[in-house]
């Protein structure tokens, strides 16, 4: 493959290589363990209480009530929050649908649709010779669009961006039947998200980084005038 140039960026002087690049890039914008364990939290919580009082309004309390603790807990440390509000709006989300219906399997329906978006997206970007990994790479060199002039480049961040697609695919080939099925099963869609969140995440991410280990990609900084 051939070079990927771009500009003097400070955030691009700690990697030398598209594969390093890209796994920093990727571990930050899951947010490392603590970020996805934050992820996971709400939806727990939420589950447990359905499962062991069967009234959504309580389960919701519970969801909600655990990502403003996670919420405070960060606040205090002076950390960032970013994660913890992203929780936040999503067991939000769930808890209008979950409210709105009455039914405590409706707060999993944003999660599925949500997957599925991404799935469409990210396909499509495969399909067009834009996959999105690949901005990941714009954004260390600082040109978000020079990774395109190497067709390397290109097929390491198509191939990258479909274990991207792959946990998608398949928490809405489990849950979405699961979701159709009669009576309530929020029972079996809870414990399914928390298996399919961030533990997939994490076997993504492996695949990703065995991919990325496999490969020494040079960027090439220019030298300021």
């Amino acid at each position: 493959m051939s070079e990927v140039k771009a500009g003097a960026e400070p955030e691009s002087t700690a990697h030398d290589t598209v594969e390093a690049a890209v796994r920093a890039q990727l571990n930050k914008a899951l947010g490392g363990v603590r970020g996805m364990a934050e992820a996971a939290v709400p939806t727990i919580a939420f589950t447990g209480a359905y499962v062991a009082v069967k009234d959504v309004k309580i389960a919701v309390a519970a969801g909600v009530g655990a990502a403003v603790l996670l919420l405070i807990v960060r606040l205090a440390q002076r950390s960032s929050p970013q994660f913890v509000l992203n929780s936040l709006i999503g067991i939000a989300i769930a808890a209008f649908f979950a409210l709105r219906s009455g039914k405590a399997e409706n707060a999993f329906l944003p999660g599925i649709m949500l997957n599925a978006g991404y799935a469409a997206a990210m396909i499509f970007s495969i399909v067009v010779r834009w996959p999105v990994v690949g901005f990941i790479i714009g954004s260390v060199t600082g040109d978000p669009t020079a990774w395109r002039a190497d067709p390397g480049i290109v097929r390491l961040c198509s191939r990258l961006t479909w274990l991207l697609v792959l946990p998608c695919v398949v928490r809405v080939a489990v849950q979405y039947p699961i979701y159709l099925a009669d009576g309530d099963q929020s029972g079996l869609l809870g414990p399914a998200k928390i298996v399919m969140g961030w533990p997939l995440q994490v076997a993504a991410l492996a695949a990703m980084v065995w991919l990325l280990a496999r490969g020494r990609t040079p960027i090439k900084r220019e030298e300021p005038a």
